[in-house]
C-alpha cells in the first residue's frame, strides 16, 4: 500500500482520505487512528489464508501475552523457587528466567541475603517484657534461677525449604533456640553464666541451633547469637547481688590465706632445711673426728704392743706436756741444800715476763 499525499499543502498525509473537516480526530491536521487500525485489520487478513485474521490476530496477541507473563528476573540478592500446581520444581538463581505461565507454574521470589533477628526475653520500651514473662527465666545446674536474654540472626539459605519444609519457619526457629538455650543454661552455674560464660554459651548455643535446623532441612542459616543480657530475676536479684558479695568476700580471704601461707611455708622449709644440713654437718664432723680419735689410738696401741717402755714413756711425756703447758712453773736443777726458806719465784717470773 502506496502512501498518497492527500494532506495539506506539501505535507503527506498516510493516514486517511485527506478531508479537512472533522473526518479525523481532533480535525484534519491529526492523524486517522481508527482508519489507520482498520486498514492494518485488513491487510492481515488478507494475508492470512481463507481471510480470517481477526480472531487469529487477537489469539496470536493473547497467546504472547500469555507467554510474556511467564518472564520473571531474581536479583543478586534473592532466590526463587517454580511452583508447578503449587508443588515446588526448581530454585533459580539470580538473573532472568522463564517459567510456565499462570495457571500452570507460579514463582515465589525472596530476598536470602536479608538478615532478619529473632529475640528472646527482650523488654519493651516500657521496661516490660516484648514476649512471655517467663521465656527468659530458666534454671541452672545449681538450681538457680536465671534471666537470659538474647537474639537470633538468620537468613534463608534454601528458599524451596525454607517454603516447604517447615509450617512456620521463624516460630521453628525461636521454639529450638530456646530449647537450645534452656539446655546449656541446666549444664552450667549460675555464676559463670552471669559473668565469664557468655562467648561459649553463645558459640555452643550457635552450634547446636544450626544442626538442629538443619537436620530439620529448614532451609536457614543461622549466623549469629546474641545474649543481650544475663543476671538474677528482679524479685530475688538484691539477695542474690548479696550473696555474690559474700562470696567475693570469702574468695578474697582465701586468696590471703593463701598469699600468707605461701609466704610462711617456704621460709618454714628454707629453716628447716638448713638446720638439717647443719645437722648433717656436725654428724659428718663428728663422726670423722671420731674415727681419726679411733685410727689414732688404734696406731698408738700397735705400737705400744711393738716397744711396750718407749710407747709408755712417750704417753707419759705428751700427758704431762699437755698438762703442764697452760701453767706456770719453775724448774729447779740439782739437789741443792742451799734453798732459802722463802723466794717469790711467781713475782720474779712475772717481773721476768713483764720486762720482756
Amino acid at each position: 500500500m502506496s502512501w498518497q499525499n492527500n494532506g495539506d499543502g506539501d505535507r503527506p498525509n498516510p493516514w486517511g482520505n485527506g478531508q479537512k473537516g472533522g473526518g479525523g480526530r481532533g480535525g484534519g491536521n491529526e492523524p486517522n487512528l481508527d482508519e489507520a487500525i482498520r486498514k492494518g485489520q485488513e491487510a492481515l487478513k488478507n494475508a492470512l489464508p481463507g481471510g480470517k485474521g481477526g480472531p487469529l490476530l487477537i489469539i496470536l496477541i493473547l497467546l504472547l501475552f500469555w507467554v510474556g507473563m511467564g518472564i520473571y528476573r531474581v536479583q543478586p540478592n534473592e532466590q526463587g523457587v517454580v511452583l508447578r500446581f503449587g508443588e515446588r520444581t526448581i530454585l533459580t538463581g539470580p538473573g532472568l528466567h522463564w517459567h510456565m505461565p499462570y495457571p500452570i507454574e507460579t514463582v515465589e521470589v525472596r530476598g536470602v541475603t536479608n538478615e532478619e533477628t529473632i529475640s528472646i526475653g527482650n523488654r519493651a520500651a516500657s521496661s516490660r517484657r516484648s514476649g512471655s514473662l517467663d521465656e527468659s527465666l530458666m534454671l541452672t545446674q545449681d538450681e538457680n534461677i536465671v534471666d537470659v536474654r538474647f537474639n537470633v540472626v538468620w537468613q534463608i539459605k534454601d528458599l524451596g525449604n525454607y517454603l516447604f519444609k517447615l509450617r512456620d519457619p521463624e516460630g521453628t526457629i525461636k521454639a529450638v533456640a530456646e530449647s537450645v538455650m534452656r539446655e546449656l543454661v541446666g549444664q552450667n552455674r549460675i555464676v559463670p553464666i552471669i559473668t565469664t560464660a557468655r562467648e561459649a554459651l553463645q558459640q555452643q548455643a550457635l552450634e547446636q541451633i544450626s544442626s538442629t535446623l538443619d537436620s530439620y532441612e529448614s532451609g536457614v542459616r543461622v549466623l549469629r547469637v546474641q545474649i543481650i543480657e544475663s543476671e538474677a530475676p528482679e524479685a530475688v536479684k538484691d539477695a542474690f547481688l548479696d550473696v555474690q558479695r559474700a562470696e567475693a568476700d570469702q574468695q578474697r580471704s582465701r586468696n590471703e590465706a593463701a598469699r600468707y601461707a605461701n609466704e610462711v611455708i617456704p621460709a618454714a622449709q628454707g629453716e628447716a632445711e638448713r638446720m638439717t644440713q647443719q645437722a648433717e654437718a656436725y654428724r659428718a664432723q663428728t663422726v670423722a673426728r671420731a674415727e681419726g680419735e679411733a685410727a689414732r689410738f688404734t696406731s698408738v696401741y700397735n705400737e705400744y704392743v711393738l716397744a711396750k717402755d718407749v710407747t709408755r714413756k712417750r704417753i707419759y711425756l705428751e700427758t704431762m706436756e699437755g698438762i703442764l703447758s697452760g701453767m706456770d712453773k719453775i724448774i729447779l736443777e740439782g739437789e741443792g741444800s742451799g734453798v732459802v726458806p722463802y723466794l717469790p719465784l711467781n713475782e720474779l717470773n712475772k717481773s721476768k715476763s713483764g720486762g720482756q
